[in-house]
């Protein structure tokens, strides 16, 4: 089931992903039960906002494949590495990536994304997926150079419009091996299988419920793979996962 948070006349809903049409249900789809109205709405008619709740933590593991670590200089974390994007950074797909003045280069980061659909607290590794809800894709944009001067990751990740997250859940998603790849103008720049996560999705989940509740609709990216770069203003950046479909967006 693909699950799609859109904007329609100027009233956010949630619809089921049918062809090239939108279910819409009644309400949220986890608090009323996948009910729907019966009413059908062209995906081409309609915006696609970031498929998860406006309160939603966005959680971040750091440096979660081997060829990233490397290329960022440094040894894998030994336990997921967590940080936090506010959630005023979300965007949805096809929606615009505005590069701040302040900083000279901004990076992609393709990600697989996990939406909690329970709360979550203390979890073991072995009932984690219990709590999710389902998967989606998530550019982790990054000020490289702002990072670099503040030695933290929080400013540097956290301009507005830096999580662009979609373009919808995909609840039936099972993770086995599927390709993950980034294309800034069509050339592919990563190219990676979520197989190759140092920390896998249920000793993600594990850790971050140790620190912290995780909520229905709470949002966990998993870490990118190497080939991370600049995107420059103009271009558009889509990232792509088997199973899941693209996150399309562009530069300005």
């Amino acid at each position: 089931m693909r699950v799609a948070k859109f904007s329609i006349a100027g009233e956010a809903r949630f619809g089921l992903v049918d062809g090239p049409e939108l279910v819409v249900f009644k309400g949220h789809p986890l608090f009323f039960n996948y009910e729907t109205t019966g009413e059908r709405v062209p995906l081409k008619d309609v915006q696609l906002l970031p498929p998860t709740l406006p309160t939603s933590k966005i959680v971040c593991i750091g440096k979660n494949y081997a060829d990233h670590a490397a290329e960022m200089g440094g040894d894998a974390p030994k336990e997921p590495l967590i940080f936090l994007k506010p959630s005023t950074s979300l965007i949805g797909h096809g929606e615009t990536i505005v590069r701040p003045a302040i900083s000279e280069r901004v990076d992609f980061e393709g990600e697989l994304a996990i939406v909690i659909g329970a709360i979550a607290k203390d979890v073991s590794e072995a009932d984690a997926l219990d709590y999710v809800w389902g998967y989606t894709i998530a550019n982790d944009v990054t000020a490289r150079d702002i990072q670099d001067k503040d030695g933290q990751w929080t400013r540097a990740k956290g301009f507005d419009t830096f999580c662009p997250l979609g373009p919808w859940i995909e609840t039936e998603f099972e993770l086995d091996g599927q390709t993950l790849e980034t294309r800034v103008d069509g050339d592919l720049r990563q190219h990676a299988s979520i197989d190759l996560l140092i920390h896998k999705v249920p000793r993600i989940i594990q850790h971050v419920s140790q620190a912290m509740t995780l909520l229905p609709g709470d949002v966990i990216l998993t870490g990118t793979p190497a080939g991370i770069g600049p995107m420059e203003s103009g271009e558009v950046v889509e990232i792509s996962i088997e199973g899941i479909g693209s996150l399309s967006n562009p530069v300005e």
